[in-house]
């Protein structure tokens, strides 16, 4: 349940900051006229990821069982890159985000109506997919309770408050440490999501080493455990991996947190020189 309302409450928060900003510069710039159009934009993003998330659902339920390993193995791996790229692209540009969509919006405002519900759409789209087939694949990994679309709602419905709260001024938050800590979280999940894609290739017999244990730590970390069943649904931490499956775990974890923990490089222009007095 952690790991859905991580999921909703990180892709919840870029979407609503996105939403928030593009009404706030047409607020300022006195173009309320054209809320409706982004209002517009966003309702067809809404729709289209949740229509996105119900076609995974009803795919997967209509393959047989070697055809929905594989189904689920391909999505794991899909929402593994996905959620990678998006939090070092977050990390990159989240300072300039807010710039970069009033300029969007600026030369959506001159090319029409159209386009301002076009640009709407696909700013708020990109952060529904992204969240669709992640929690799709988040889900998967997990027990079949509807513990995981309760934690995925209350993470959607707290990004929205602190997004008001943001637009309203009544809120400050230090956006980049949340985006940090938010994202180092992200990554764990996500190397969950990548060993359970490895085992996910293994049950359709696409890799070997299925009944290939790394360890077993059944007796210290039991399935039916409040707490193994916490690292189970939060991180996909299980007691008996397969050798593949820890391999995997270690190889997509260990370099992606190097990455992601090194400072930033900051581009400098050298200062011009004065001339001497």
């Amino acid at each position: 349940m952690f790991a859905s309302y991580l999921i909703g409450l990180r892709e919840g928060l870029e979407a609503t900051l996105v939403v928030s900003v593009l009404i706030a510069f047409l607020v300022k710039s006195d173009r309320k006229d054209k809320l409706p159009q982004v209002w517009t934009g966003v309702a067809a993003a809404i729709a289209l990821s949740v229509g996105f998330g119900a076609l995974l659902t009803f795919t997967a339920a209509n393959l047989g069982h070697t055809g929905q390993e594989l189904f689920d193995a391909i999505t794991s791996l899909l929402a593994v890159v996905f959620v990678t790229w998006m939090i070092f692209w977050m990390r990159r540009t989240a300072r300039a985000l807010s710039g970069e969509l009033r300029g969007k919006l600026t030369d959506a405002l001159q090319m029409g109506s159209l386009a301002v519900v076009v640009m709407a759409f696909l700013a708020v789209a990109r952060e529904g997919l992204e969240t669709a087939l992640l929690f799709f694949a988040a889900v998967r990994g997990a027990t079949a309770t509807v513990e995981p679309l309760i934690g995925i709602a209350l993470g959607l419905l707290t990004s929205v408050v602190i997004g008001w709260g943001l637009y309203k001024s009544a809120l400050k938050i230090n956006l980049t440490k949340f985006f940090t800590w938010t994202g180092l979280l992200l990554i764990l999940v996500a190397a969950g999501i990548f060993k359970y894609g490895m085992h996910d290739l293994q049950e359709a017999n696409i890799l070997p080493g299925l009944s290939t244990y790394a360890f077993d730590i059944s007796a210290a970390l039991p399935a039916d455990s409040w707490y193994g069943a916490l690292l189970s649904g939060m991180l996909n931490i299980t007691p008996q991996p397969s050798v593949v499956e820890a391999v995997a775990w270690i190889v997509y974890l260990v370099p992606t947190l190097i990455f992601f923990l090194l400072p930033q490089r900051v581009k400098t222009t050298p200062a011009a020189t004065a001339p001497a007095a």
